[in-house]
């Protein structure tokens, strides 16, 4: 198949678009590149790129039109991925996830793309309580980022038609490693707090829950869907997961103290419960897709963590520095001139 994967540089497009071309398929990308300095480890696997912000490739419809025309897939990745982020400037966040990633599909549509997988979320369901929540579960972002979620899902669906197939992933919180790693998530956070400080360090009182799930099991989900037969998914929506891995944070935080040798639990101060609190069923996905098994557990994605962090020598002033950290980045960004306050590159953008 001829795939475009926008967001291919980022922490899920970097372990992705590596499976693909390992299943033959051609694939090509769109991304803005805003972290290009927060390689962590491995390659970042080059491919012919669309070297576009994804609010400018949209926003010439005539040209995006044309440069969609052929492929038989979209997967839709581009986005503001953290709370953080979306907190900072939440006009963004509409901006880049909602209105864009919409405007996407739409051109998509009418260039004749079949097939448009779109990168939801789990946190959709937001402050949905401690009984498990399914595909049919009511949505209650709490957050910019869980809204545009939402509002791209809402948007996109009745696009569908007999030439036009959308498919909603919505993934549960992801951890593990990649290229393009993002400390900013709980499993990835706790482990290099673990490591560097030998404390466990908790933000929140530890009480909600979270489903996880390993940033390699969603890349497979995205080749498992891309490939199955059109009627499977169509129009459908996915817990992207295992029910079996949810878990409260401080359940995680316990077994990052297990594996951490001499490590401990310890709280931010004025640690709070937090309001995003859902445990989500991820059976319905596994009564679609006999193909899709993922093969992580928490416990061992923590291990190739802390080995990982171990290897590369993780300092706490790199992780929670200006390298890693995604909003001190953009700051730092804005600040030395690179970006603009809307995170447009302070530079003529280019097709490679």
């Amino acid at each position: 198949m001829k795939i475009l994967v926008t967001g291919h540089k980022g922490y899920i497009g970097t372990v992705l678009t590596p499976m693909l071309l390992n299943r033959d398929h051609d694939v090509t990308g769109l991304d803005a590149d805003l972290f290009k300095n927060c390689t962590f480890a491995g390659e970042i696997t080059e491919i012919p790129t669309i070297g576009r912000d994804i609010r400018n490739f949209v926003a010439d419809e005539a040209a995006a039109i044309a440069a969609l025309r052929g492929f038989d897939a979209i997967i839709h990745l581009a986005g503001l991925s953290n709370d953080p982020l979306g907190d900072y400037r939440p006009e963004l966040t509409e901006t880049i996830n909602a209105e864009s990633s919409i405007k996407l599909a739409k051109l998509a549509k009418r260039a004749g793309v079949p097939r448009f997988l779109f990168a939801s979320s789990c946190s959709n369901y937001g402050a949905s309580g401690d009984n498990f929540i399914d595909e049919g579960g009511q949505f209650n972002p709490v957050t910019p980022y869980g809204r545009s979620k939402v509002a791209v899902e809402q948007a996109v669906a009745p696009l569908a038609d007999d030439t036009f197939s959308p498919t909603f992933l919505r993934a549960s919180t992801a951890y593990g490693l990649s290229p393009r790693i993002r400390f900013d998530l709980v499993v990835n956070n706790l482990t290099a707090w673990a490591h560097t400080t030998g404390e466990v360090h908790l933000k929140s009182d530890g009480s909600p829950w979270r489903p996880i799930v390993h940033v390699a099991d969603i890349a497979h989900a995205y080749t498992a869907i891309v490939e199955a037969e059109r009627e499977l998914v169509h129009n459908e929506a996915f817990n992207i997961g295992q029910t079996s891995e949810n878990y409260q944070i401080r359940d995680i935080a316990m077994i990052v103290r297990d594996v951490v040798p001499g490590s401990s639990l310890g709280f931010a101060d004025g640690a709070s419960p937090d309001v995003r609190n859902y445990r989500v069923d991820c059976n319905y996905i596994a009564t679609k897709l006999q193909g899709w098994k993922p093969q992580w557990t928490v416990r061992r994605g923590i291990e190739e963590l802390y080995d990982a962090y171990k290897t590369h020598g993780v300092t706490l002033e790199e992780f929670e520095g200006e390298k890693f950290k995604r909003i001190a980045h953009i700051r730092q960004r804005i600040e030395a001139g690179e970006l603009s306050d809307e995170l447009f590159e302070l530079q003529t953008e280019a097709v490679a």
